[in-house]
């Protein structure tokens, strides 16, 4: 059942983006350009988000398991520190110039979109990524797999 959840929830969001135009790199572009023809709508998008997260985050902090019976995980860091700043200065840079962010590349792809080499160039920042983390820190109890 997990699985199928993910499967529609991510069918859903896909084309949520689509249908918002986020998959659009000229429609996002024109929101980040504030000096110039700045179009405002995808900052309703973005709002509708936040919203929708910030009730989903209020109901699930007071349960310890989803509504599919999985433990519930939420994101416990509350400082905001280098590594914070450093990742969204990357991602603010990378979605200003390509116009795209992980969730739209991967939409345009599946609907006939062209951002090959920006999901690359992010599957490979992906595994750069996981080995300088597991470089940097010794494994833990809960990554090990128990057969």
């Amino acid at each position: 059942m997990p699985v199928v959840t993910a499967l529609l929830t991510g069918l859903l969001f896909g084309i949520g983006l689509i249908v918002a135009g986020m998959t659009d790199p000229a429609k996002v572009q024109g929101f980040l350009d504030l000096a110039g023809r700045w179009d405002p709508s995808l900052g309703l998008v973005m709002a509708g988000a936040i919203a929708v997260g910030l009730v989903a985050f209020r109901i699930a902090a007071g349960h310890r398991r989803s509504w599919l019976g999985l433990p519930m995980r939420l994101p416990t860091a509350t400082v905001i520190d280098r590594r914070l700043v450093l990742g969204s200065v990357a991602f603010g840079a990378g979605w200003g110039l390509a116009g795209y962010c992980p969730g739209p590349a991967l939409a345009a792809l599946l609907f006939g979109g062209k951002p090959l080499l920006f999901a690359g160039a992010m599957l490979a920042g992906m595994l750069l990524f996981d080995r300088l983390e597991r470089r940097a820190a010794p494994p833990s109890a809960a990554d090990t797999i128990v057969q």
